[in-house]
Formats: C-alpha cells, sequence, structure tokens
C-alpha cells in the first residue's frame, strides 16, 4: 500500500501544475523592516529528500530553473550553495483530494417544468459521483545568510493536471514560478 501511495504521488507530481495556469492560488508574506534591495546574490539550499517522493528529475530541473531566472530577472547574480545574500529552500507536496459532484436531470411531460400542464408530474434522476485529483504545493522560502533568518516565503498551489506534454509542462511550471515569486518585493527588471 505504501508503495502504491508513493506511486501515485510521484505520477502526480511529475505532472505538477500543469494545469496551474488557470488555477493557482498564492500566498505570501515577508519581513516589513527588511531591505529586499541589498540583495544581491542568491544561492540555492540542498533539494529537500523529501522533493524526490514526489518530484522526479525532469520536475525538480524544471522547478529549479524556472526559480532561478525569476530571481536573475530581478537583477541577482547566482552563487554555488547557500553563499549567497539570499538562500532559496524550495518544498513540494502533493495530496490526494476526493470531491463527490451531484448532478440533477429534471424531465417531464409538457413544455417544460413551468409550462407542463401536469405540474409536479415530472420525474428527476441525481446522479452523484466521486471524482479524484491530486493538489500540488509548491513552498518558496528565502532566506538571509547573514542573519540566518526567514525573510519572504511564497506559496502556491493547484490542482494538477495529467498532460503528458513535456513542452506544456515547461511552460506551465515557468507561469506556476512566475506566479509564486510575483510578490517578491524586488520587481522583475526584465523577462
Amino acid at each position: 500500500m505504501k508503495a502504491l501511495r508513493s506511486s501515485i504521488l510521484l505520477l502526480a507530481t511529475i505532472l505538477i501544475f500543469s494545469a496551474c495556469s488557470d488555477g493557482i492560488t498564492v500566498t505570501s508574506d515577508y519581513d516589513k523592516e527588511v531591505d529586499f534591495t541589498k540583495y544581491k546574490t542568491f544561492g540555492f539550499l540542498p533539494w529537500p529528500q523529501e522533493n524526490d517522493a514526489v518530484v522526479n528529475e525532469f520536475d525538480k530541473k524544471r522547478i529549479l530553473d524556472a526559480t532561478r531566472e525569476e530571481f536573475k530577472a530581478r537583477g541577482m547574480t547566482e552563487v554555488p550553495g547557500p553563499s549567497g545574500d539570499v538562500a532559496i529552500n524550495i518544498f513540494v507536496t502533493a495530496e490526494n483530494k476526493t470531491e463527490t459532484q451531484a448532478y440533477t436531470n429534471y424531465y417531464n411531460a409538457g413544455y417544460g417544468y413551468y409550462y407542463s400542464p401536469y405540474m409536479g408530474m415530472g420525474t428527476s434522476t441525481t446522479t452523484v459521483r466521486d471524482v479524484n485529483y491530486v493538489v500540488g504545493t509548491i513552498i518558496v522560502d528565502v532566506f538571509e545568510v547573514s542573519g540566518k533568518k526567514l525573510v519572504w516565503q511564497g506559496v502556491g498551489q493547484g490542482v494538477v493536471d495529467e498532460s503528458p506534454n513535456a513542452r506544456k509542462k515547461d511552460e506551465n511550471v515557468d507561469y506556476a514560478m512566475a506566479k509564486i515569486l510575483a510578490p517578491y518585493p524586488i520587481k522583475k527588471t526584465s523577462n
């Protein structure tokens, strides 16, 4: 059962944010006392091992590359490891969800419900079904290296689509990371 759960989460997150361009929800928070203009360099903290349970190597690269480009577009320079002004940590989760949906069809004699000479004589059928889906979450933490403190956090969450198209995944991961980092206090200077 544990292997099946891991396989489902892996499959789901391989496809992470494929459909998020339409439905990604973003929240963020930051230390309002920090001057973000003083940060000129960034690096990445080691990739959390927990992410490997839900993200394959292709999507890991997509997420890191998209994040890297977002910070470069803000005029920052990447340095190896967490040795820059800020260190970035990315955490990815996937959660299976089930939603119950109901739909009712109304049938009756005559010209429709309101015009039927037999008001109340119609029939109806209600169809109930469970819909399974996966919610993917990407958390981006930005730590000040010198002060060893969290200075910014962005969280993106959306329903994962199962599109097998790699180009579409590239575009959607880029879109998702751009949307997650849009509230970052320093805006992009280039695209």
